[in-house]
């Protein structure tokens, strides 16, 4: 059964998927400039914003990943669709 999906949902999934890009481009980065102090410290920053964010959506909208990443309510939740990869 798909849940009905308010703005919250979705300003909360971009902001998760914005701080994974900034992630995923830092480590590029990290992997040329390991002594950037300054990178490092700005994928630190992200990589905490990133789980706060992740609890908060999970907190509210259930598990982002499987296989005992992410902790369920009751009942299993990751039978609930849409899955974020889905919106």
């Amino acid at each position: 059964m798909q849940k009905p999906l308010d703005d919250a949902y979705y300003r909360l999934l971009c902001e998760l998927q914005t701080a994974d890009f900034v992630l995923v481009e830092l480590s590029l980065f990290l992997d040329t400039h390991p002594q950037d102090m300054e990178a490092l410290r700005q994928f630190n920053q992200f990589e905490q914003k990133r789980q706060q964010l992740a609890a908060q959506y999970e907190l509210q909208y259930g598990p982002l990943l499987q296989f005992g990443h992410s902790f369920s309510r009751y009942p299993f939740q990751w039978v609930e669709t849409p899955w974020p990869w889905q919106v």
